[in-house]
């Protein structure tokens, strides 16, 4: 296995068309699954790799105990890197064998990922793989909304396979529903002092990626906010201004992830649904920008799901924006 330039800003990643040992790719799947989304860039996950099997543990000291105090979102971020895990194996040509919540007795324990034998890797299994390092969260307005309805298509079937739907919204009196919800969501939790607290231990001055949490780089300056529709998280709280370049005027393609139930194993779902849904995205150069502050509030999540009918009768998950982002608004893991 080699390194090798991606597209986006010159990001690197594994080439696995040449063949590699079984440590190896559990090594490369160890890499992936770092660049899956997580909530603030909280990366709440751990791995472990022992004889030929990873274990993803949710990781307690990264919680967000005012934003997410059921760990939901962390569990959906742990999703997207077990997920992450998967399609590393399968590009790979190993088969996963993936045991999820194996142990009622180890809550914290999330998944059990082992190779199971040789599998063929297949074009979409590799092109999937491709995208772990293109995939890019974005924070701000995009120059376009998504105008492929293949690639629309090619979501929604994304979602399904991973027992999730993916609802697209389109009709304007629901977007700018939507947006007044977010916006609603967004304006109570800046007026909340120990959620600014939270916000600011996970925001830092502009810098690598490598560490977690959200540099001030990826997220816009909060007077950039007049003109647009969804407002973005106030990751800055008035102490560390954004710096994200904007460029676009576009709000979107706006999305709603929803899953049949609410338990643990449906957040679980929830994150391999939305990795699969972004990383077919980012494969066709669409990325994502998440709004997730209504469904952190429990009365407007179900106003979302039931009133407004967003949730496919199921329970809304993810709320987001997709579209296609200037070549030079940065990419990040988060």
């Amino acid at each position: 296995m080699k390194d090798t330039p991606a597209r986006h800003g010159g990001t690197t990643g594994p080439d696995l068309s040449a063949p590699g040992t079984e440590r190896e790719l559990l090594r490369t799947a160890r890499w992936a699954a770092e660049h899956a989304p997580s909530v603030w860039n909280t990366r709440p996950w751990t791995l472990e790799t022992d004889r030929g099997r990873v274990c993803l543990r949710i990781d307690l000291r990264r919680r967000l105990p005012v934003a997410d105090p059921a760990l939901r979102e962390s569990v959906i971020s742990c999703g997207a890197a077990l997920f992450t895990i998967r399609i590393t194996l399968l590009a790979g040509g190993w088969r996963p064998d993936v045991h999820r919540l194996p142990d009622p007795d180890r809550p914290g324990l999330l998944a059990d990922v082992s190779v199971a034998g040789a599998a063929e890797a297949g074009d979409l299994e590799r092109a999937l793989f491709a995208a772990v390092a293109q995939r890019r969260t974005h924070r701000g307005p995009f120059d376009a909304q998504v105008d492929d309805a293949g690639l629309v298509q090619s979501l929604g079937a994304a979602a399904r396979t991973e027992g999730a739907r993916l609802r697209v919204v389109t009709e304007p009196a629901l977007v700018r529903s939507l947006a007044g919800l977010v916006g609603a969501a967004e304006h109570l939790h800046r007026h909340e002092r120990v959620r600014g607290e939270e916000i600011a231990r996970w925001t830092r001055e502009s810098g690598g990626r490598t560490a977690p949490g959200v540099p001030a780089q990826d997220y816009p300056p909060a007077d950039d906010e007049a003109a647009r529709l969804f407002p973005g998280r106030d990751f800055g709280h008035g102490r560390i201004p954004g710096r994200m370049r904007v460029s676009g005027t576009s709000d979107g393609t706006v999305a709603v992830l929803a899953t049949p139930g609410d338990a643990r194993a449906d957040w679980l779902t929830a994150g391999e649904a939305l990795q699969r849904v972004l990383l077919t995205a980012a494969h066709g150069g669409v990325s994502a920008a998440f709004h997730p502050q209504p469904l952190e509030e429990p009365l407007l999540r179900r106003f979302i799901a039931e009133r407004m009918s967003l949730a496919e009768g199921g329970h809304a998950q993810m709320l987001m924006r997709l579209g296609r982002a200037a070549p030079a608004a940065p990419a990040q893991a988060a």
